[in-house]
């Protein structure tokens, strides 16, 4: 297929880009940069130039392709509702060209059900044009009957590996300058993780094989303790362990309490997917989030 990626030389795209053209795939990725472009193409696909912002280049790389894996998003914490908008905009404008073709789209298990482990039957309770990534779920949804296969791409919110500068990158600079290494509460709360490769591949198999309007969970682990993450971070640092109040922990606090445990068994069955990359204790002790 010929395959359009959005988010083509961000933390996830980056990985999906060369196991599409391994797979004999024909990409094309956007890229609103000369260096993001540089690395596209260094990928083996092709480059579009454009952004999320550039309806009229998600429009034509949308209506070239068979196939659209759309990553990117705008990770703008100072104006969540203009990225919402951003997004609902960018889906529709993709999707009205799609018809016959298929549409997969970076979504997440983050939140899902708090205090239970989330499944991919579990629905997206975070809908309509204000809710986190503008109700991608549900607006893609709209889609399906219109003959668009439609395929949800719930991440981890953990997707780890060398040069992840997300989440555990981001807990192991507030460690180092806190000068401990913490956890909120007792710890016992579980956080999901999928190495960067491991997703990747799920990515793939999706677009392979995925059935119209179905959900995947690129979920490795169901849930690593927060006291466990901590832990590894205080080892590699050698900073003391403990428990810190919420707001230590800035923007990321409210994540890092919370307990989100998913499962990947219904898309590992139906996909043929198996998990075989380092887990996040082990990317932690192999040393690179800390150089």
């Amino acid at each position: 297929m010929r395959v359009f990626v959005t988010g083509a030389s961000g933390w996830i795209g980056s990985a999906v880009v060369p196991e599409l053209v391994a797979a004999g795939h024909q990409v094309a990725g956007l890229a609103r940069t000369d260096a993001s472009a540089a690395a596209v193409t260094a990928a083996g696909a092709e480059v579009l130039r454009g952004s999320l912002d550039d309806l009229g280049s998600l429009r034509t790389g949308a209506a070239d392709a068979d196939a659209v894996v759309h990553l990117a998003f705008k990770h703008d914490f100072s104006d969540p509702a203009g990225a919402s908008r951003t997004e609902r905009a960018a889906i529709t404008t993709m999707c009205d060209v799609l018809e016959g073709k298929s549409f997969l789209f970076a979504s997440g298990v983050a939140l899902l059900t708090p205090g239970r482990v989330a499944t991919e039957l579990d629905e997206q309770p975070m809908r309509g044009p204000d809710a986190p990534r503008g109700g991608a779920e549900e607006l893609a949804s709209q889609y399906t009957g219109r003959g668009v296969r439609t395929v949800s791409l719930r991440f981890a919110p953990t997707v780890h590996g060398a040069g992840d500068h997300g989440f555990v990158a981001e807990l192991v600079r507030i460690a180092r300058e806190r000068g401990v290494s913490g956890f909120v509460g007792d710890g016992a709360n579980r956080w999901p993780a999928v190495h960067r490769a491991d997703a990747a591949a799920l990515v793939r198999l999706a677009l392979d094989h995925a059935p119209a309007g179905s959900v995947v969970h690129a979920v490795a682990e169901e849930g690593v303790p927060a006291r466990e993450i901590a832990a590894a971070i205080g080892h590699g640092l050698g900073l003391p362990v403990a428990a810190a109040p919420v707001d230590d922990f800035g923007w990321i606090g409210r994540f890092f309490a919370a307990d989100i445990p998913a499962s990947s068994a219904l898309t590992q069955k139906e996909l043929g997917w198996t998990p075989t990359h380092p887990t996040l204790l082990e990317d932690l002790a192999a040393g690179h989030y800390f150089l």
